[in-house]
C-alpha cells in the first residue's frame, strides 16, 4: 500500500475551523514535512494549486503557494520521496507545463509527476480574466483530454502537431526529454470524470464520506474500476483521509468535536456558492459534493479519527478495499501528525510492513 501526503500548501491544511491549528504555508514548513515523509518512507507528496481562498473567520485557504515551483525548492532537499505539482490547466498552456515538468524532473532525478486539475471553482480564474465562460463546465474533461494529449506526445516525441478543439500545435518542440515516464494523477467523481482518469490518468483520487467507516468509498471505488476495466490500462486509485490521531480514541474524537464546534460556516458558504454555480453539475461531482448536508463539516474528506492502533487498523483496511493503489493522507496538525503517523501509527499496519527498516 502506497502512502502519501498532501501537503499544506494552503493555511490551515484541510479542516475549516476557527479552532483547528492555524497556520501560513512557507516553503521551510512544506521542507519540513516532506523530509520527514521521506525519513518515514512515505512514497510521495502532493501540492494542490488554490487561486482563491473561501474567506471567512478563518480565512481559509486565502494564502497560498503556487504548487509547481514549491515542488521544485522540495525536488532539491529530498533524495527518494516521489513529488507531484498540480496544474490548473486553465492558467498554463499544455506545452509549458509540459517544460516545466521536465525541469524538475531533472532537479528530482526522475521522480516527479503531474496532478491533473480541470478547474471547478469559478472564480479562481475569473480574477484573472481566465474563465472561459459556462461551456467550462461541461466541457473541462475534453478540456483535459487535449491538454494530456500536447503533454505526453511531448514528452514522449519531443514534438507535437495536435490539432483538436482547444490547442492547435504547429511543430510545436520539447527537448530535453523526461528521464523517466512522467506519471499523472487525477481526481474525477463524477462519470465523466472517472472515464477521463481511466483513458489518461495513472491514479486517481477517490473519495468517500464519513468518520471511521472505509467502506463508505467502495460505491465510488466501484464505480471507478468499471472505468478502468473498460479502458484495459492499469489506473490505480488514491483514497483521500484526514488524520486525528491521540493516544485514546476519546482523546482524539476530542479534537475533532472541538474543531466541528467551531466550523466556519462563513467560509462554507462561500464555497457552496462557488459549487453552486454550475447549475447542471454531475452527480458526484467535486461541485456537487460540496452542496450535500453531510459535507458542510469542518472537512469534506473521509476522515479517521481515533488512538494509532485504531487509525493503523483502517488504514490497513482501506488498504484491502478493491482497485486500492495507497492513501493520501491529510493531518489537522501537519508536523505532529506526520511524527504521530511515522513513529506510532506506520509500525502498526500489515500494509506497511517493513516500511521503516527500508527507509
Amino acid at each position: 500500500m502506497q502512502i502519501g501526503v498532501f501537503i499544506p500548501i494552503g493555511n490551515n491544511g484541510w479542516l475549516i475551523s476557527t479552532t483547528s491549528p492555524q497556520y501560513k504555508p512557507s516553503f521551510d514548513l512544506n521542507r519540513r514535512i516532506t523530509q520527514r515523509a521521506e525519513h518515514f518512507g512515505l512514497d510521495f507528496a502532493l501540492s494542490m494549486i488554490k487561486l482563491r481562498g473561501f474567506g471567512g473567520p478563518s480565512e481559509y485557504w486565502d494564502h497560498n503557494l503556487e504548487s509547481f515551483t514549491l515542488m521544485a525548492g522540495l525536488a532539491a532537499v529530498t533524495s527518494r520521496i516521489r513529488l507531484f505539482a498540480s496544474v490548473a490547466v486553465l492558467t498554463l498552456p499544455p506545452a509549458l507545463a509540459a517544460r516545466m515538468a521536465v525541469t524538475i524532473d531533472s532537479i528530482s532525478g526522475g521522480r516527479f509527476g503531474v496532478n491533473i486539475v480541470s478547474g471547478w471553482q469559478k472564480a479562481e480564474y475569473e480574477q484573472m480574466g481566465l474563465w472561459p465562460g459556462e461551456a467550462h463546465f461541461a466541457r473541462r474533461y475534453d478540456y483535459c483530454a487535449e491538454y494530456v494529449q500536447v503533454m505526453r506526445a511531448l514528452w514522449t516525441d519531443g514534438r507535437s502537431d495536435f490539432q483538436g478543439s482547444f490547442f492547435r500545435m504547429q511543430d510545436c518542440r520539447l527537448s530535453p526529454l523526461p528521464s523517466v515516464r512522467i506519471p499523472l494523477i487525477c481526481a474525477g467523481q463524477s462519470e465523466r470524470g472517472m472515464r477521463f482518469a481511466a483513458e489518461y490518468g495513472d491514479f486517481n483520487f477517490v473519495s468517500g464520506t464519513g468518520r471511521n467507516d472505509p467502506a463508505q468509498a467502495v460505491p465510488n471505488l466501484d464505480r471507478f474500476n468499471s472505468a478502468v476495466a473498460t479502458t484495459g490500462r492499469d489506473v490505480g486509485a488514491l483514497v483521500l483521509v484526514m488524520v486525528i490521531a491521540d493516544e485514546t480514541d476519546a482523546a482524539a474524537m476530542a479534537k475533532w468535536e472541538h474543531y466541528k464546534a467551531s466550523t466556519d460556516h462563513e467560509a462554507l458558504a462561500w464555497r457552496r456558492a462557488q459549487a453552486g454555480a454550475d447549475a447542471n453539475a454531475e452527480v458526484n461531482s467535486t461541485a456537487e459534493r460540496f452542496l450535500r448536508p453531510e459535507n458542510q463539516l469542518p472537512t469534506h474528506m473521509p476522515t479517521l479519527i481515533g488512538s494509532y492502533a485504531t487509525v493503523a487498523r483502517l488504514l490497513d483496511t482501506i488498504g484491502a478495499l478493491p482497485g486500492v493503489r495507497g492513501a493520501m493522507l491529510a493531518f489537522d496538525d501537519f508536523e505532529i501528525g506526520m511524527e504521530q503517523f511515522g513513529t506510532r501509527i506506520q509500525p502498526l499496519m500489515r500494509s506497511r510492513a517493513g516500511v521503516l527498516a527500508a527507509a
